[in-house]
């Protein structure tokens, strides 16, 4: 670092007090990152209930067997209802 930089960089530090750096700047952007982390979690494991759901109603339905008792009880997919719509 150029002797300036490293000057002003040591002004800046000396000045700035270290509870306004962790409580003003580090915290609520730790607290930030740390929701959407959690958001994103939520959201991705609702994305795969649901693809579950289609997944498993999909292969019923090639297996030649009913999906009636499955769709209502975990609201499948159908896809002749779906194209209709």
């Amino acid at each position: 670092m150029p002797p300036a930089m490293s000057s002003a960089l040591s002004e800046f530090l000396r000045e700035l007090p270290g509870t306004f750096l962790f409580l003003g700047i580090f915290l609520p952007v730790a607290l930030l990152l740390f929701l959407l982390i959690a958001y994103f979690r939520i959201k991705l494991i609702e994305v795969n209930k649901e693809l579950w759901q289609i997944a498993d109603c999909q292969y019923k339905l090639k297996d030649g067997s009913s999906c009636t008792r499955e769709r209502n009880k975990h609201k499948c997919w159908d896809p002749s209802k779906a194209k209709a719509q």
